[in-house]
C-alpha cells in the first residue's frame, strides 16, 4: 500500500508532538506538511527538541496555509474555537480529518453553546461528525470523513461506563466521576498555576462548578445507552507529566456482576484491559501505552467502584487519534500503536 500524505495542523503542542512521533514510525503514513499558529518559519527541531531525523528539518507552516495538494489525511490538534475553520476547509479540498479539538464533539449548536460558551461556526457539519470513541464506534468511523477525537476526561470515563449503562445495571441519577491529570494535560501554553513551583508537591481542583467535558460524558452516554444520564464530574490536576486516573463511584443493582459485564464488553479489544477482580489500575501501568486499564471494587449490596486509567496523551489524545486514523483508512487499527506501557 502507497504511503498516504498526511498533514498535523497545531503540530507543536503536546498532542501534536505525539502525532508526529506516531506517524513518523507508522507503515502507511507520511508526514507531508506541519503546521502551527504561534511558531510558523520555525524548524521542527527548534520548538521540538525530542525530535529527530527528516521530519526536525521541516519547516512549520501557518495553521492557515492551504494545505500541499497531496495531503489525504489531516490531523488538527488545535485549540478548541481555532480548529473548526481548518476542519472545515480540509474538508472542502477532499481529505478525511481526525479532530482533537472539542470543536465536533457535539451533536448540536446549543450544547456546544452551553459547554464552551461561544457560537460554532460551522455547526452544519455536525451531522458529518463522528464521535470516535474507537471500540464503540468501529462502523460509523469507517464511513465518515470527519472523526470528532473525544476529550481525554471523556475517555478514561466512557469506556468503563458505557458498557454497565448498556446492560442497565447502573442508577444513572448518580455518577459520580473524581478524574485526575498530569499537567501535560493542560497543554504547552504558559500558565501561572503550571509552574513547577506551583505545581509540584500539591494537588487542586479545577474546572468547578461544571467542567466542559461533563456536557460531552452525558451527551455520549445517553446517546450509547438510551437513557438520560447526569454525571457529577470533579477534576484534578497532579503534579506529574503524563496519566490519568478516574474513579467512577456507581450504585446500581447486582454490582458483583459489573466485573463480568466489562470483562464481556471488552474481551477482544487490544487496548482495553479490564483486570482480574482485586486487582486496581495505575497511571505507571498505561504510561507510552494507547491502553486503558480498568478495575471493580464492590463496595456494598448496591454500590461499587469503577477505576481506569489512561495515558491521557495516547489513548486520551493522539493515540485513539490515530487508532480512528486507521479505521477510518481501513488499516489494521492497531498499527503504530503498542498496547505495552514505558516500564518503569
Amino acid at each position: 500500500m502507497k504511503q498516504i500524505s498526511t498533514a498535523i495542523l497545531g503540530a507543536t503542542g503536546y498532542t501534536g508532538a505525539e502525532l508526529i512521533r506516531l506517524i513518523d514510525a507508522h507503515p502507511n503514513l507520511r508526514i507531508a506538511h506541519l503546521a502551527a499558529h504561534s511558531q510558523a518559519g520555525k524548524l521542527v527541531a527548534e520548538v521540538l527538541p525530542g525530535v529527530s531525523g527528516e521530519v526536525s528539518a521541516m519547516q512549520l507552516a501557518s495553521a492557515d496555509t492551504p494545505l500541499p495538494s497531496d495531503v489525504e489525511l489531516v490531523f488538527t490538534a488545535l485549540p478548541h474555537g481555532a480548529a473548526a475553520e481548518s476542519v472545515k476547509k480540509a474538508l472542502d479540498t477532499g481529505c478525511r480529518v481526525v479532530d482533537l479539538s472539542a470543536d465536533f464533539r457535539h451533536q448540536d449548536a446549543d450544547t456546544y453553546r452551553a459547554a464552551y460558551g461561544a457560537d460554532h461556526p460551522y455547526p452544519e457539519l455536525f451531522e458529518q461528525a463522528v464521535f470516535g470513541l474507537s471500540e464503540w464506534a468501529r462502523d460509523a468511523v469507517c464511513g465518515t470523513k470527519l472523526v470528532a477525537n473525544p476529550g481525554c476526561y471523556p475517555t478514561c470515563t466512557l469506556l468503563p461506563l458505557l458498557p454497565l449503562l448498556r446492560a442497565g445495571a447502573l442508577d444513572t441519577s448518580v455518577i459520580i466521576v473524581d478524574a485526575k491529570s498530569g499537567t501535560s494535560g493542560a497543554g504547552r501554553s504558559p500558565k501561572t498555576e503550571l509552574l513547577y513551583c506551583e505545581a509540584n508537591e500539591g494537588v487542586r481542583a479545577y474546572g468547578l462548578p461544571r467542567h466542559r467535558h461533563a456536557w460531552e460524558m452525558e451527551e455520549w452516554a445517553r446517546a450509547y445507552a438510551g437513557q438520560e444520564v447526569h454525571v457529577d464530574f470533579v477534576p484534578h490536576i497532579l503534579p506529574m507529566t503524563r496519566g490519568m486516573l478516574a474513579t467512577l463511584h456507581l450504585r446500581g443493582d447486582n454490582p458483583d456482576g459489573w466485573h463480568g459485564l466489562l470483562s464481556g464488553a471488552y474481551a477482544d479489544e487490544p487496548f482495553v484491559r479490564v483486570l482480574p477482580k482485586g486487582a486496581l489500575p495505575t497511571t505507571k501501568g498505561v504510561c507510552g501505552s494507547n491502553r486503558c486499564d480498568i478495575g471493580v471494587v464492590v463496595t456494598g449490596p448496591n454500590s461499587g467502584v469503577v477505576i481506569s486509567c489512561i495515558d491521557n496523551l495516547l489513548k486520551g489524545a493522539s493515540g485513539q487519534a490515530l487508532q480512528n486514523a486507521n479505521i477510518m483508512l481501513g488499516l489494521d487499527e492497531g498499527l503504530g500503536l503498542s498496547t505495552q506501557a514505558v516500564w518503569p
